[in-house]
Order: structure tokens, then C-alpha cells, then sequence
């Protein structure tokens, strides 16, 4: 029968009132004794430090290490608890899973609730930690728990219904360098990127808002697919001199956090695309001047100075987002796990499924119900936190813009 090798370990905690010089006195301690530091983590709120610390040590030298550490806990006034045990040699847990939770007002229930569904896919939370508190709560758990891809899909879905039901914002991935490799953002236009719909500004300077309306309402109650009420709703632009579009960009506002969502994204070596159901002869300009690397839309004909009530080419929908995002992925050699895509409606849905981690931004409630992560927050840039990029990260690219 083989022997386990084992070693003999301290686990250390030092807890109390922060103060200067508290892990120098730890480790002054310690040095004079033949150990090896393991693991260590050390959290300060509001004042109050936890300092975690996990030796290898010699078993004789146990008694000794306390009563050192001890006298120098008690001369800061600090709470001292070591628990001394053999465990294998090398034996280590590694955290292959981030999950993400955003909130304005974070509450214990929403949390209780993502550690049970955790706990109940025989999970282990091995670490929890605030990545940003301004002006959301973005709170990081690191997780052990063994998922393929398509389990993995499987328990995003689980937990994204708890936060949906809990009124919270959550995101799944794996972990690993993949997280901070160089990533897709694929982002949709009306009502992701800019808070306008394209389609209702234009319909509003012809005069056929009303009617425009109607159409999308069938739309929306499942009567007509996008691109048969798109097809619609551009009909009723016939004979509309085409001075209009002119006027049309001069009222899309991007939704807040979109300038700095992009800039991060960039600064940080990421590529940010945008694929939308509306029309690049109203949209172009705003794109070219967020410098983003790819976008794919729809084009208004347009004859003798008059639009002509017709789209040219193929519509892009839902099917069409899908592709754009593989072929942008594909041009850039990156794998679809590595591709995030934002989107609010059904029309979006296609290439929320396909990417690493499809967020439904301030989306319809089928929608929320079919992604796997969600932001309801109004601000853009809480897509950054879902990504697990800090507050820090975002105020030094814009501190370097």
C-alpha cells in the first residue's frame, strides 16, 4: 500500500483593528523559524483587518511559532487563532469558476440563494471578494466545481434565474487566463449602445410614427418575425426625402457608460464590435467616431434623393447577428468561448446563446429569462465588472485616455 505524503501546516488568523505595521510584525515573527508560506490573504473593511496566513512548518517548532506570534498579536491588541494539522503534500483547491453579482443594493437572500444552487452542484465558494463599490456593489466569488461546457451552460441558465428572482445581476465563467485574454465584445445598437430606436425617429420625421408603432407592437406579441416587420415598417418610409437621416443622427444619444465601456475595452486590448437591426446610413458616423473595429447593419435604398421604402441585401437578423459575430471571431482569430455579446431584445438572442457570455442588457423579460447573465443597471460600463475588470482598472484608462 502506498504511503500519502503529508506535511505539517499552520493555519494562521490574525484579526482587530487595522494598524500600520501588522504584517510585518506577522512575518518578523515567523522569520526565525525554518517554515514555508503557502497561501496568504489579507482583507481590511471599514477598519477591521482579516489576515490569513498558511505555513509548512517543523511540528517541533509549533509551540514556539505561537507563543512568538502570540506576543506579537497582543502588543497590537490583535485576536490570534492558529490551527496546526498534517494534510497531503501539495494539496491545493483551484477556483475554475467566477461568478460575478452586481447590485445597487445587494441583499443576504439573493446571496444565500447563489450559494445553495452552488452548494447543491457539490461546488465550494474558496473565495469572495469586492472588485468595486461605486456605482454599483460588484462582488467576485471564485468557485471550485468541475463543469464541461455544456453543464456549464446549464448551471449560467440555473443561477441567472435566481439573480433574475432575486433582482440582481449576475455573470458565469470559467476561469483561468482565458478571462483576461483578448476578448470580442459584440454590442447591439438601438436601445444597447444608443437609448433611441433608429427605426421610430425616422418613422416620427415622416409623419408614420403611429403606424410604425402598430407594426412593432405585432412584432412583439409574436405575430411578425424582425425581418417581415422590419420590411414593414421601412415601406411606410417610401417618398421620404432623404435629408431626413441628417436630422435622425443628430438625436441618438449613447445610453451612459457607452464611452467609457469602449475606451476600456480598448485600452485594455480588446476588440468591440456592433451589429444592429437598424441602418448604417444613420448610424455610420456615431461608429467610425467610437472608433469600433467591426459593425455590420442594415442600408436604406435610397434614389433621386428619396428613399425608396426597401433594404438592400439580406436584413440582418437574428440569424445575421449570429454570423456576424462568428465571422468577427473568426477574422480576429478568436474562439467563440472567448466573445461576449450585449443585447436588449429577441432579435438578439441568436448570438447571446453563441457567445462565451451573452448579457441581456436592460432587456425584455424573455430575454433576461434566456440569457445567461443580465444587467438592469442603466449604465453600460457594468458590463466591465461583469467581465471581472475592477473600478481601479476603469479609472486608470480613464486616467490614461
Amino acid at each position: 500500500m502506498s504511503q500519502i505524503n503529508t506535511e505539517h501546516t499552520g493555519l494562521i488568523l490574525i484579526s482587530g483593528v487595522d494598524a500600520p505595521g501588522v504584517t510585518q510584525a506577522l512575518f518578523a515573527a515567523l522569520d526565525p523559524f525554518s517554515i514555508t508560506i503557502l497561501d496568504i490573504e489579507q482583507v481590511v473593511i471599514r477598519g477591521r483587518l482579516i489576515l490569513t496566513t498558511l505555513i509548512s512548518l517543523d511540528p517541533a517548532h509549533a509551540q514556539a511559532i505561537e507563543t512568538d506570534l502570540l506576543d506579537a498579536t497582543s502588543k497590537l491588541g490583535l485576536d490570534l487563532a492558529i490551527d496546526f494539522s498534517d494534510q497531503p503534500k501539495g494539496e491545493s483547491r483551484n477556483s475554475n469558476l467566477h461568478i460575478i453579482v452586481l447590485s445597487e443594493n445587494l441583499r443576504p437572500a439573493g446571496i444565500g440563494a447563489l450559494a445553495s444552487k452552488i452548494a447543491e452542484q457539490g461546488g465550494n465558494i474558496d473565495r469572495i471578494h469586492r472588485t468595486a463599490s461605486y456605482p454599483l456593489t460588484a462582488i467576485e466569488f471564485e468557485v471550485s466545481l468541475n463543469l464541461d461546457d455544456d453543464k456549464l451552460k446549464i448551471v449560467q441558465r440555473e443561477l441567472a434565474e435566481i439573480a433574475q428572482n432575486s433582482g440582481i445581476d449576475i455573470a458565469v465563467e470559467q476561469s483561468g487566463l482565458v478571462r483576461r485574454a483578448k476578448r470580442i465584445v459584440l454590442l447591439d445598437m438601438d436601445s444597447t449602445l444608443i437609448q433611441q430606436e433608429v427605426i421610430d425617429l425616422l418613422a416620427e420625421r415622416c409623419g408614420v410614427g403611429a403606424e410604425v408603432a402598430v407594426i412593432t407592437q405585432a412584432a412583439m406579441r409574436g405575430e411578425l418575425d424582425f425581418t417581415e416587420s422590419l420590411t414593414a415598417r421601412v415601406k411606410l418610409l417610401a417618398g421620404a426625402n432623404a435629408e431626413i437621416l441628417e436630422s435622425v443622427k443628430t438625436s441618438i444619444t449613447l445610453t451612459p457608460g457607452a464611452r467609457t465601456l469602449i475606451r476600456t475595452l480598448h485600452k485594455l486590448g480588446h476588440k468591440v464590435g456592433v451589429v444592429s437591426g437598424g441602418f448604417l446610413d444613420v448610424i455610420e458616423p456615431l461608429l467610425k467616431e467610437l472608433e469600433i473595429d467591426f459593425y455590420r447593419a442594415n442600408k436604406l435604398e435610397i434614389t433621386d434623393g428619396k428613399l425608396t421604402g426597401s433594404v438592400l441585401g439580406s436584413i440582418v437578423d437574428k440569424n445575421g447577428k449570429a454570423l456576424a459575430l462568428r465571422e468577427f471571431a473568426s477574422a480576429e482569430n478568436v474562439n467563440l468561448s472567448q466573445t461576449i455579446a450585449i443585447g436588449d431584445g429577441a432579435n438578439d438572442l441568436g448570438m447571446l446563446e453563441l457567445a462565451g457570455l451573452g448579457i441581456a442588457f436592460n432587456a425584455k423579460p424573455a430575454v433576461r429569462a434566456a440569457a445567461n447573465s443580465s444587467i438592469t443597471s442603466p449604465y453600460l460600463d457594468s458590463v466591465l465588472y461583469l467581465m471581472g475588470i475592477t473600478r481601479n482598472e476603469i479609472e486608470d484608462a480613464d486616467r490614461n485616455n
